[in-house]
């Protein structure tokens, strides 16, 4: 009779104690639902701006590069993560996997898939588009799609994208971006 009470801080605690899965106290679908997942939902929505946004925040850390430089990477690679960590994590949920995907997967962050998936939706996307692990959350990838269907490169979203490199993870992407842009830019000054 007592495993029959729901615990504190399940989330759906009849289903779930019925199959005995654990839940983290202080964890609920419905409260992730409301903070997290609206500001992700809005971002996905609103990804065409977000998008035309990205780069101009991008143009102007290219300009910067110079004084990135100047710094040196090392020095600004923490201060700037942390207003990266704070920033992306408050818009897109985001895990700070240091190789984002966000540009090419409509504003849905990749790493938020509870199996971790990079290139598309494994085969258990519910019929409502909700995800199998979580059948509360809507899947990562089906609101990927959504988002990049509103975006002009909407279709970078069929680029295939590389296995993450854990040795990046809770790193800046946006000074790996500047960087390797900036690379790029000098390397055609000197062909040209």
């Amino acid at each position: 009779m007592a495993d029959a009470l729901p615990k504190p801080g399940n989330a759906a605690a009849g289903a779930k104690a019925a199959s005995g899965a654990y839940t983290p106290a202080g964890v609920s679908p419905n409260r992730r639902a409301r903070r997290k997942y609206t500001v992700r939902l809005w971002a996905v929505r609103h990804s065409r701006f977000l998008e035309w946004f990205y780069r101009r925040f991008a143009d102007a850390f290219l300009v910067l590069h110079p004084l990135w430089k100047a710094f040196g990477y090392e020095r600004v690679e923490r201060p700037i993560t942390f207003i990266e960590r704070n920033v992306k994590g408050f818009l897109f949920d985001c895990r700070m996997c240091g190789q984002c995907a966000l540009s090419s997967t409509g504003m849905s962050c990749p790493m938020n898939c509870p199996k971790q998936l990079r290139n598309g939706p494994c085969g258990g996307v519910r019929a409502n588009g909700n995800c199998e692990v979580e059948p509360d959350m809507p899947c990562v990838w089906v609101q990927a799609w959504n988002g990049s269907r509103n975006m002009t490169q909407g279709d970078a979203i069929l680029k295939v994208q590389k296995p993450v490199n854990q040795s990046l993870r809770e790193t800046s992407s946006w000074l790996r971006v500047t960087a390797e842009a900036a690379a790029a830019r000098e390397a055609a000054k000197k062909e040209a």
